[in-house]
């Protein structure tokens, strides 16, 4: 749709300049004026300068939202609802106050479209790369019982979670990949900028390359590759990820390569307990608000971010249609541990499955917490010896060759 930019004043007087989408200028002009705005004056915006270019899908401004203002979002939103206001004031409000600039521009349409006529989950599903599935169906079952508020509230604590989650893994990587960093930078330097320097003394004082010692010449052939080949270097580095992003690009390679994650020593078993926590936690999510189990069991299936567990929760929801329980079909699958198996055993047995589910999830959290904290603590002394290894040998290899030339002007 065109994007047009209106200036117009609200009751109390106040100038609004902004930019809505819209099919029509006519279109717009009765939006605005439903909303209680007289409108000074609308004009479309000419292609160049609409909505801040979009290039292969991706917004190259404003076109992110992060999960901390969809977060702030859900739980602002969720406060208004049980509070009792108005759902095109809530959107009013939560436009204002969001700092997001794509964030604010999603709201102002759902106003409009809301104002159309529109549901707000059908509203909500333009958007696929800001609100998910789960958020979606969790509105849509929040408008189909009367409790949008209860629906909003749990997605609201469900992305607090997540994005708790998300963090506490991130910061725990932060460390080993910044020593990574510092590792590659000093080994660079020295082989591209010390390295040769010296090579150069030593050929002065007389030596040939069949004389250096063979950790020196390593050294001085990788030194030689940097300096006068680092071309071809990124162009195998560019090769090596293109080549991984379209294999993983492809239902196969994605499958082989979440199968790699989960096998990886010490990764693998962190990878598959944030699965458990996030599918245990979603599928709670959803029970809870009302949304039917085999539609909860596809959203749960699009979450967990790995097509091997996807893979066997879409198995479970085939056999579940059939009229088998959720449990059985996934101790089958190897993929979900016995404890897992025999909560949601229990929690099918006695009608309080979202409650099962959600003790599991706090249990996976606290898990994933616990194996973070050792992966960082046995990480750091791995890391500094690695680093120590690494630019001792580069500087025993360098002085090598000046431990031989002095050991002949003794002799």
């Amino acid at each position: 749709m065109p994007t047009f930019a209106y200036t117009a004043r609200d009751n109390t007087g106040k100038v609004i300049k902004e930019t809505a989408e819209a099919s029509s200028k006519d279109a717009l002009l009765k939006q605005l004026r439903d909303r209680g705005l007289n409108v000074d004056s609308v004009e479309e915006e000419k292609a160049k300068t609409t909505a801040k270019k979009k290039v292969g899908g991706f917004r190259l401004f404003g076109g992110k939202v992060s999960m901390k203002d969809f977060s702030m979002f859900c739980r602002q939103f969720a406060t208004m609802i049980n509070a009792g206001v108005s759902l095109i004031r809530c959107l009013d409000v939560l436009e204002q106050q969001t700092s997001s600039a794509r964030l604010k521009e999603i709201i102002r349409d759902l106003t409009i479209e809301i104002q159309g006529g529109a549901t707000l989950s059908r509203s909500m599903a333009k958007y696929p790369r800001v609100f998910t599935n789960l958020a979606i169906g969790l509105v849509r079952a929040g408008e189909v019982g009367g409790v949008l508020d209860e629906t909003l509230d749990r997605l609201a604590m469900f992305s607090e979670k997540d994005m708790e989650l998300r963090r506490k893994v991130k910061s725990a990587m932060t460390y080993p990949v910044m020593v990574m960093i510092v590792a590659v930078g000093i080994v660079t330097f020295l082989v591209t900028f010390i390295l040769p320097k010296f090579m150069d003394l030593f050929k002065e004082l007389g030596m040939t390359d069949d004389q250096f010692p063979a950790p020196t010449r390593l050294l001085m052939n990788a030194s030689h590759f940097l300096t006068s080949k680092w071309w071809l270097a990124a162009i195998i580095i560019f090769c090596m990820v293109t080549a991984i992003n379209r294999i993983k690009a492809t239902k196969t390679g994605k499958r082989y390569y979440d199968m790699l994650m989960l096998k990886m020593p010490v990764f693998g078993p962190l990878t598959h307990k944030i699965a458990i926590a996030r599918f245990s936690r979603t599928l709670a999510t959803l029970l809870a608000s009302g949304v039917p189990i085999l539609q909860a069991m596809e959203t749960v299936a699009g979450t967990v971010d790995n097509d091997v567990i996807s893979d066997a929760i879409l198995l479970s929801r085939a056999s579940i249609r059939e009229g088998d329980t959720i449990a059985a079909p996934l101790g089958e699958s190897k993929m979900f541990p016995p404890m897992v198996v025999q909560m949601i055993a229990i929690g099918e047995e006695t009608g309080q499955l979202d409650t099962m589910l959600t003790k599991v999830a706090e249990f996976y959290e606290g898990e994933v917490d616990a194996a973070l904290e050792s992966l960082t603590a046995a990480l750091e002394p791995i890391l500094i010896v690695f680093l120590g290894a690494v630019v001792g040998f580069i500087v025993i290899a360098m002085f090598l060759p000046l431990i031989g030339i002095i050991g002949e002007l003794s002799s």
